[in-house]
């Protein structure tokens, strides 16, 4: 069978700052498949409760406002794009006040229900590379590859640091790990490294070596179709 004729899935899970976004644009542009950053997707639902005045600490109000804005996804990977009803927040998404208050909002069961409809309709009939945390456990297990990404916290530190523009890294550490201690706490859809998933620690590994593995295992599943 023809490398290109099989649409698959590849799932790529792992914590903050451990390469999966950029691991998944680059193997989703390298096989020429669509995108999609879930992650976005929560921040962009914490950005519209914020904008709308909802305590992002009353789980209450926030699940009941859950199923109000509607997020539309890009699945470009080398443009990706993000709108909540029709606004562009791609660059909003990523300010701090978002990122401090996205895990209490991702928490509430009810938002992670919200997007998990709008993700297994994106994902549809495959050809797409999705990263999260909960991708090839919740969100797509019968994916057709499955990539857990970890890294040490030093490492993932500097990288995110490096990405938000020389902030402190000993500050960002501290949040990475608070958050991780969040994401797999939380009792909906934790952070956790999926069944049959192919660990990789991308530590020691270069952004193209990383992806050169990805698109790898990707390689041997469609050709053993």
């Amino acid at each position: 069978m023809n490398s290109q004729a099989r649409k698959i899935v590849i799932a790529i899970d792992g914590p903050s700052g451990s390469g999966k976004s950029s691991t998944s644009r680059g193997t989703a542009t390298r096989l020429g498949m669509r995108y999609l950053d879930t992650g976005a997707m929560f921040r962009a639902m914490t950005w519209w409760m914020l904008e709308s005045g909802i305590d992002v600490h009353d789980g209450e109000a926030v699940a009941t406002a859950a199923g109000r804005p509607s997020i539309v996804s890009g699945t470009d990977p080398q443009a990706p794009t993000i709108t909540v009803d029709g606004t562009d927040v791609a660059v909003a998404i990523r300010g701090e006040a978002v990122t401090g208050a996205v895990s209490p909002v991702s928490a509430v069961p009810a938002v992670r229900t919200r997007l998990l409809e709008l993700q297994r309709e994106v994902i549809g009939a495959g050809d797409i590379v999705v990263e999260g945390r909960d991708i090839g456990s919740v969100v797509w297990p019968q994916a057709e590859v499955k990539v857990y990404l970890t890294a040490d916290p030093a490492a993932r530190a500097a990288r995110r640091a490096l990405e938000e523009g020389g902030s402190d890294v000993a500050a960002t550490q501290q949040s990475l790990l608070a958050r991780d201690r969040i994401d797999s706490g939380r009792a909906t859809a934790p952070l956790t490294m999926p069944d049959g998933a192919h660990h990789i620690d991308t530590t020691d590994f270069t952004l193209d070596e990383v992806i050169d593995q990805v698109v790898a295992l990707s390689e041997a599943v469609k050709d053993r179709a």
